[in-house]
């Protein structure tokens, strides 16, 4: 049991829907509350099909279908989580809107890249090495859950706090969104040395 729920924590922590709400700031001002919520409904479902894909499956995918190791895409999913990160530290949440485009299906854009990312889909196949596929799916299913239903309840206190102090709102974007970058650039570098001493030991 505490192994599962350290795995939950590692699983939310890189999910982290505090920072998740600061990539959508755009999509919070725009959308109303019920769009909002039922487009981040299907993209939390199609994140967690993947995640338990992953889970499930994890290195079968990398070795018999990518025909790679998952070491690679740690290096590779370390890079490209570091420049989203330097991205972010520089222009701020303008580009997680560069990278989804101006997407028809706002709910497959914000699966992807938002949802599904190289953290997040790095700890999901370390989840399904630690469990059993079924503690594995529950705990990734659990964790995106509790990040979609914690990012509708900041949505709605979004909508509640803006008409009154809209200058609070800002300040809390530019403050978090330095963290955030922060974040994402640590992240990726330790997803980045994890692999290469993944490949290290191999010689």
């Amino acid at each position: 049991m505490p192994g599962a729920f350290l795995s939950a924590a590692l699983f939310v922590t890189l999910l982290n829907p505090f920072m998740i709400v600061i990539y959508l700031v755009d999509v919070i001002h725009k959308v109303d509350r019920d769009r909002f919520r039922r487009v981040l409904t299907r993209a939390g479902g199609i994140a967690g099909a993947v995640f338990c894909a992953f889970a499930l499956l994890g290195d079968a995918i990398f070795s018999t279908v990518i025909q790679a190791e998952f070491a690679s895409f740690q290096i590779f999913g370390g890079v490209v989580f570091l420049l989203i990160g330097l991205q972010f530290l520089f222009q701020g949440p303008a580009a997680i809107e560069m990278l989804r485009g101006d997407a028809k299906e706002l709910a497959g854009a914000i699966a992807m890249p938002v949802l599904i990312g190289p953290g997040t889909v790095s700890a999901s196949v370390v989840v399904g090495q630690r469990h059993n596929g079924f503690v594995a799916c529950a705990i990734v299913l659990l964790g995106v859950t509790l990040c979609v239903m914690t990012i509708v309840l900041l949505k709605a206190a979004h909508d509640y706090v803006r008409p009154r102090n809209e200058a609070l709102i800002q300040r809390y974007i530019e403050v978090a969104g330095r963290i955030t970058a922060l974040y994402v650039g640590t992240v990726s570098i330790e997803m980045i040395m994890q692999g290469a001493l993944v490949w290290a030991r191999k010689f």
